[in-house]
């Protein structure tokens, strides 16, 4: 059938699956505009209040439902507003599709009015990216970005469409749809066959999960080969939930926030199994001094990751899943009740506790464990990104693949909203709550308006110390208490800023008032702020100094 561009754009997506997508319009993306009016029976459109809110909202989406999440913007500013969302899931490995409007193909290169290179831009962030100038190959196109963006090691691909090519006629058949593909396991029976006499030969087998364990399938086979190798388990940031975290087996996060069991496991391990992770900075401190007695297996679904921060013992390269199943087929029961028992001394050992100054100082690890208990675990939890984003990891206990939803890779201030809004979209019957700081909340409050306008109900819980928090505990702790633009001071009554971009809004700075607010803003099933006001000085501990040993986690005891 012969259709114009707009329209084969919208097929294709339809054809896709696709139900929902997050956008801004603007001039050169006019024609799908008027093409999404005339399908809005078959894909909603979430407008957001800025073209970065729509790229961390299809982030969000992905995330949390294992889809393909899709942005759309117009050209020039539009398109490049896109650019720090593309980033953040390129980082954290996200499928999306973001489309773009450009100037007709006629005014390319002339810098026309709001034009921009914005495939040129995106090169280094996304997996791969287009610019259409044929409108013959439009829909082929959209399917080849969606396979990329699916497949293998996933993350976020770049369609720019000029202007005509929306207007311009083209015939349109839909076709079957392109299965996603994983990696295939190279030398995939030698190398399994070693990563499994080194498993059986381990004594004390340290087990740590990434963000390449997918879904409740992942999960489940998580849990069978920790339990068939007698493991103790830890995650990195992205990889939280794939573990539950209610399990005796896990110890909690690894890396510079993690506990201090883990580093003290790591320290004594002699065999560490890296499995979907990329072994970031954050998590091996110094790459000379990690798992300093222990042979490295790593097994992750892109060769380019092994040996890139850690030199390892041995590899599989494969889907982290299909690998754990076939080593589980190879390994009989272990036992390691020794080592396990090691883990659960240094756990009563290295409790930490945060408190505050007096009964009634509220503190984040209450605030945050309480809306676990209200919960029951089962929230989708976003994040913005510094000290909050790491209570929120330390202190809410995932059940879930890809339960907190956070930036971990690129750190991206201002995320968190978006991506709640997105997750919302994407599973209307959870219950989703955005953990944010002040500083971070500033940079994208503006998505209130997106909730509001659209009445979705995400929990935006601000936690307001009037500080950058994560920067200021690094200056108090490296800089001389040398607090050079970190103390906000701000004049802004975030209640009222909430209540008038038409959300629901509830302050609290006890203890005691946290279980009623939190209830009240799940029951109100609106958009609701909960401001939680808490002393400036409250710290993230444990703690290892950036490039220092894992070894080298310290407290606040060990401050004194």
């Amino acid at each position: 059938m012969v259709k114009n561009g707009s329209e084969i754009l919208i097929d294709a997506l339809v054809e896709q699956g696709v139900d929902t997508i997050f956008g801004y319009p603007g001039g050169a993306v006019l024609n799908i505009y008027d093409a999404l009016y005339k399908n809005s029976d078959r894909i909603h459109h979430i407008l957001t209040a800025h073209e970065q809110g729509a790229a961390h909202a299809a982030d969000g989406y992905a995330r949390s439902t294992g889809k393909v999440g899709v942005c759309l913007a117009t050209s020039g500013p539009g398109a490049t507003n896109l650019v720090t969302g593309i980033a953040t899931a390129y980082m954290d490995s996200v499928p999306m599709v973001a489309i773009t409007g450009n100037v007709a193909c006629s005014l390319l290169g002339l810098d026309s009015f709001q034009e921009v290179d914005i495939t040129g831009i995106t090169m280094p962030i996304t997996k791969h990216n287009f610019i259409v100038k044929d409108v013959n190959k439009l829909a082929d196109t959209l399917r080849e970005a969606f396979y990329i963006a699916g497949s293998g090691r996933k993350g976020p691909v770049l369609v720019d469409v000029p202007k005509d090519i929306t207007a311009q006629k083209a015939d349109f058949a839909n076709k079957p749809l392109k299965p996603y593909t994983v990696n295939v396991t190279m030398h995939q029976d030698g190398c399994i066959a070693k990563a499994a006499e080194l498993i059986k030969n381990a004594e004390r087998p340290f087990l740590y999960t990434g963000g390449g364990i997918y879904g409740e399938d992942g999960a489940k086979t998580l849990k069978a080969f920790a339990e068939l190798i007698d493991a103790p388990v830890s995650s990195s940031l992205m990889g939280q939930g794939s573990f539950d975290e209610t399990d005796s087996r896990y110890m909690g996060m690894l890396g510079m926030h993690g506990t201090k069991t883990a580093a003290e496991a790591i320290k004594n391990c002699d065999l560490f199994i890296g499995i979907g992770t990329r072994f970031s900075d954050r998590v091996i401190g110094n790459p000379q001094t990690f798992a300093p007695d222990a042979k490295v297996l790593h097994i992750d679904i892109d060769p380019a990751e092994i040996n890139k921060n850690i030199k390892v013992y041995h590899q599989v390269i494969g889907d982290s899943t299909d690998v754990m199943k076939k080593l589980i087929k190879l390994i009989p029961q272990q036992s390691h009740s020794g080592w396990m028992g090691k883990i659960k001394t240094w756990e009563k050992q290295y409790e930490c506790r945060q408190k505050g100054t007096d009964e009634l100082t509220l503190t984040p690890q209450h605030l945050i464990e309480t809306l676990d208990k209200l919960t029951d675990g089962e929230a989708l939890i976003a994040t913005e990104v510094g000290q909050s984003q790491m209570w929120a990891a330390q202190y809410y206990a995932y059940k879930h693949p890809h339960q907190l939803i956070t930036s971990g890779g690129l750190g991206t201030m201002g995320y968190g909203l978006g991506a709640a809004i997105g997750a919302k979209c994407g599973n209307p019957d959870k219950t989703v709550v955005n953990i944010a700081g002040d500083g971070s909340f500033h940079m994208n409050l503006n998505e209130l308006v997106t909730l509001s306008k659209h009445n979705i109900p995400v929990v935006e819980l601000v936690i307001n110390n009037n500080v950058l928090g994560m920067v200021r505990q690094w200056q108090t702790l490296f800089y001389g208490k040398r607090y050079s633009q970190t103390v906000l001071s701000e004049q802004v009554d975030y209640c009222m800023v909430a209540k008038g971009l038409g959300c629901e809004a509830i302050r609290v700075s006890k203890k005691e008032e946290v279980d009623a607010a939190i209830q009240k803003a799940i029951d109100l099933k609106r958009p609701v702020l909960i401001e939680c006001i808490i002393p400036e000085d409250d710290k993230v501990f444990p703690m290892v100094p950036a490039g220092a040993p894992i070894s080298e986690a310290f407290d606040a005891s060990d401050m004194k």
